[in-house]
């Protein structure tokens, strides 16, 4: 995909529009950053909740499963949401949302309320990305965008690494029902904020195209197998993050023996190795492309140093000591989000603006699916063998992903406007 015309040219003439975009992009990262508060907050406390509501590694597994069911479930009609009525409006329904539903945490008593309000909260958090690379898309030149993508990805990272210090004070100073107060106050904050500054860029200082309606119908996606190759590679490598997410604090506590005091101490570390890897994935993409490599090439590259870098998972329970189980994990977590950046930009390369926020939904659908199946199995495996064969297929589960991207779209090449507005008029004539 070239980039469009008189993008460059549209920000050096008018540097106020954009500053504007990178303090939008500012917004996404740190709505990012609270999308992830949010998500780790259930798992810091996990060791101290499994104790007081008193539910075993199989029930916290389905209530991580729960979570990606509402992920998974909401998925494509929030992207639809963001494809039809924008991401200003998007954004602040997806936020307060999943806001209200964090905040009711507090009031959960049982397995089943908590299942129930992390199903509430994962139908909201799902619209974080296909907000986030629809208004990437409409900003940013091609050039830029992996780099974009890769700083407001990055916001999952930060948001991992204040997380655990964060929600173990809270927990420590106020208790537990106070941990999923204060990041739901965030996210009421943020939308305020959002309100008053996002706007649609008008079309002299467009990054992609237009905001016309969208240009194919929804069914229509399906059609392609660029869809498909997106869905099956997130379905396969989107579990692996969430692994880390849910589970981390878990086997920091049960396995390697760590306080709930040393796990907020300690295990952000790899987080913050994670948001070098998400930055650092989108500066690499753009060299490369900079130095004349195909689009294809680049991201065979990223996404294969990326793959790598996840096979460590296999070391992590080999490792001698709790701090080296850290460091091994912090890389496998700058390679996973290395290689997520170009993932996420690779949906951008493939389908054209109007379409993003529905294609990211539906990666979203396979990925939840991946995202509900994983945890039911690492809950089994934890309570019925140890968590090294969870580590193994997470180790694995990369360079599988990669390996679907390729096969069904082998040059990733897009699909073009043009082509999709005449198979849309071919349907609709026949």
């Amino acid at each position: 995909m070239p980039v469009i015309p008189g993008a460059s040219e549209s920000a050096s003439k008018n540097p106020a529009p954009d500053r504007l975009r990178w303090t939008i992009l500012g917004l996404l990262f740190s709505i990012t950053a609270i999308n992830f508060i949010d998500r780790q907050t259930l798992s810091i406390l996990a060791p101290k909740l499994k104790e007081s509501v008193h539910f075993s590694s199989t029930e916290y597994g389905r209530i991580v499963a729960c979570f990606q069911l509402g992920m998974m479930t909401a998925e494509f009609p929030m992207g639809m949401l963001m494809d039809r009525l924008g991401a200003r409006f998007g954004f602040s329904f997806a936020v307060l949302w999943w806001s209200l539903a964090t905040g009711l945490h507090a009031a959960a008593r049982s397995v089943w309320s908590f299942a129930v309000l992390r199903f509430w909260m994962g139908t909201g958090e799902c619209g974080n990305f296909s907000g986030g690379m629809k208004v990437v898309t409409r900003w940013f030149p091609e050039g830029e965008r992996t780099l974009a993508i890769g700083i407001f990805n990055g916001g999952t990272m930060i948001g991992s690494v204040l997380a655990p210090p964060l929600i173990v004070a809270l927990n420590q100073r106020f208790g537990w029902r106070a941990a999923f107060l204060v990041p739901a106050a965030f996210g009421i904050a943020w939308v305020i904020c959002w309100r008053r500054i996002y706007r649609l860029p008008a079309a002299e200082e467009r990054a992609g195209p237009g905001d016309e309606p969208p240009s194919m119908r929804s069914l229509e996606l399906l059609r392609y197998p660029q869809t498909w190759a997106l869905m099956l590679c997130r379905f396969l490598a989107g579990p692996v993050m969430q692994f880390y997410w849910y589970w981390m604090p878990d086997y920091l506590y049960n396995v390697r023996g760590m306080s709930l005091v040393a796990i907020g101490a300690f295990s952000w570390l790899p987080y913050l190795l994670g948001d070098a890897g998400s930055i650092g994935g989108g500066l690499a993409a753009g060299r490369l492309l900079s130095k004349g490599f195909t689009r294809s090439s680049a991201r065979r590259i990223t996404l294969g140093f990326g793959s790598v870098c996840c096979l460590g998972s296999l070391a992590v329970v080999a490792a001698p000591s709790a701090a080296w189980a850290i460091a091994i994990i912090g890389i496998v977590l700058f390679g996973y989000t290395f290689y997520s950046a170009n993932f996420l930009a690779s949906i951008s390369d493939l389908f054209p603006a109007t379409a993003v926020g529905r294609i990211t939904g539906l990666t979203g659908v396979s990925g939840g699916l991946g995202g509900i199946l994983f945890p039911l199995l690492t809950g089994y495996l934890v309570d019925h063998y140890s968590y090294a064969p969870a580590f193994t297929i997470a180790a694995l589960l990369p360079l599988l992903g990669m390996g679907a991207l390729f096969l069904l779209a082998p040059g990733l090449t897009p699909v073009a406007a043009s082509s999709v507005r005449a198979t849309t008029e071919s349907t609709a004539a026949s």
